[in-house]
């Protein structure tokens, strides 16, 4: 039972903040918090745990600031390639939806994860959020405007298929690179801060595709590659060293055309991607899980 706990609580936190890192260090700062709580007045202590970290996360985002000295500020993407995750992997939303997210308040966020992702009622949403039930009424529908405005869709992104995406790539065949693309394809990249990347977003099948050419004939080309699914998308790593050096994440259109690249290469970003390298396995952690089963009834 304290695996799913803590593998719930983690999922809440990442989907709210938006970061694996910042989700951990958010679900153990409220663990340590729950083993020295007087527990007598606690009726429910999972729904007590969902509570704190839910409320912990927006406090979080609140208090933080998006900035990527080189490139565009991107969310931290995690594998959802199989269920051997310290996250509930159905419940991770899809990496599209995560930068959607960006343009709405934490609060916001939260009401609209809850009702979407979790199934909450406004009247569960209301008593976590100590608001109320006409609040997280507005707070969705104000979520939910917003989002319409992007071009939100509620059905996962198509998985589409990324062989002919790397065969032209591979083989410098921009002609054939940009017939995979809408019109409208956008590129953003993320390189934290130390890795330089194009400042703004890359618009247009042209322009996206000369960009990648140039990316991959100078940094990527004869690097081990993997074909993956990052957040539910197809995603593809380059590694170099047995390290993650880049992944790239597609959004597919209706018509199986690419209209949406996302580039993460911040090496901060990166170094959670993989399962056995994800955080969370330390002895400090193991030592406070222990005690947190032997702490929850």
């Amino acid at each position: 039972m304290m695996d799913t706990v803590y593998r719930s609580l983690l999922t809440y936190a990442y989907n709210i903040i938006g970061s694996y890192a910042d989700a951990h260090d958010v679900v153990q700062d409220v663990i340590e918090k729950y083993i020295g709580l007087d527990k007598s007045k606690v009726e429910n202590e999972v729904n007590y745990l969902i509570k704190s970290v839910i409320n912990h996360s927006i406090n979080f985002k609140n208090r933080s600031k998006k900035f990527s000295k080189y490139g565009v500020w991107l969310p931290e993407p995690v594998t959802t390639e199989s269920a051997d995750t310290p996250l509930i992997k159905e419940q991770v939303a899809n990496y599209s939806l995560l930068v959607l997210f960006e343009g709405l308040n934490p609060k916001e966020r939260a009401v609209f994860i809850l009702k979407e992702g979790f199934d909450y009622k406004h009247s569960e949403i209301a008593q976590v959020l100590e608001i109320s039930v006409e609040n997280s009424r507005q707070l969705f529908v104000r979520a939910k405007k917003k989002l319409k405005n992007q071009n939100f869709k509620k059905e996962l992104p198509s998985k589409g298929n990324l062989s002919p995406y790397i065969d032209a790539l591979m083989n410098a065949d921009t002609n054939k690179l940009e017939s995979l693309f809408t019109d409208d394809i956008r590129l953003m990249a993320d390189g934290g801060d130390t890795i330089k990347v194009v400042t703004r977003i890359t618009d247009g099948k042209q322009h996206t595709a000369e960009l990648l050419q140039y990316v991959y004939a100078m940094f990527l080309d004869g690097k081990e590659y993997t074909v993956t699914t990052v957040n539910h998308q197809p995603a593809i790593w380059f590694k170099t060293n047995n390290r993650i050096m880049s992944c790239m994440i597609f959004n597919f259109d209706e018509n199986q055309k690419v209209n949406t690249i996302y580039s993460m290469v911040a090496p901060e970003k990166l170094k959670n991607m993989e399962y056995g390298k994800m955080m969370g396995q330390g002895k400090d952690l193991t030592n406070l899980l222990k005690q947190f089963g032997q702490n929850l009834n």
